[in-house]
């Protein structure tokens, strides 16, 4: 059988993903990308699976944004059901930065409430790029049932999520400010400030509805 030269450089392309180096995989990555060819789809989903450097995920999904979405779609839904951790939040990453709402189905109450907060980051970034308009207010639901979770990073993600769904949170969000529990009362009062301002910053936002809950309020003025 003869070689073409488009197979050595895919061979080239399919081996530079795998080097030990990391700036190696970068090139390697950025050469894919730069000529997609369909037989680097699977190769690409299972790096982004298993790459450890972030600057060489980013531009794996770079490279799986270049290949025909009928190709990279299939794979990347496998993947977000995926045991490894690192798969489902990559995938989910890529499906947003691909941005076709038939991904949208995937994006279950499962991956939303994951028990990764990098998986459950990814999920939310991606649901509210991916979420029809119809599906937003029930997506609103089910993110506030996540408010209060993880550190100030966690819940700052998540409140962007929020805030960028818009209004239509705004009955779930006053739902949960008006509930039992300190800290989801006050993530639910910081995030609807954040909707109404978003200059006010998180930071700012979280401190002054702390302040709110514990001296008995619920609800912000307006509210």
């Amino acid at each position: 059988m003869t070689v073409t030269g488009q197979d050595s450089d895919v061979a080239r392309g399919l081996d530079g993903l795998e080097d030990e180096r990391a700036s190696a995989r970068l090139r390697a990555a950025l050469a894919v990308g730069s000529a997609p060819d369909p037989r680097y789809v699977p190769k690409l989903v299972e790096r982004c699976a298993t790459e450890p450097e972030f600057f060489v995920r980013d531009m794996l999904t770079w490279a799986l944004t270049r290949h025909p979405v009928g190709l990279t779609l299939p794979a990347l839904l496998g993947e977000v059901r995926a045991e490894r951790a690192q798969a489902r939040s990559q995938a989910l990453h890529t499906l947003s930065k691909i941005g076709d709402v038939r991904a949208y189905p995937a994006i279950t109450p499962a991956l939303l409430s994951d028990a990764d907060e990098e998986v459950a980051r990814s999920a939310w970034r991606a649901a509210v790029v991916l979420a029809p308009e119809e599906e937003r207010p029930a997506l609103a639901e089910v993110l506030v049932t996540q408010l209060g979770r993880g550190g100030q990073e966690t819940r700052r993600s998540l409140s962007r999520a929020l805030v960028a769904l818009g209004e239509v949170t705004v009955p779930a969000l006053r739902a949960a400010a008006g509930g039992t529990g300190p800290e989801v009362r006050a993530h639910a009062l910081a995030t609807e400030q954040l909707l109404r301002d978003p200059d006010s910053g998180f930071a700012g936002a979280i401190e002054e509805a702390k302040r709110v809950v514990a001296l008995g309020g619920a609800r912000g003025e307006g509210a």
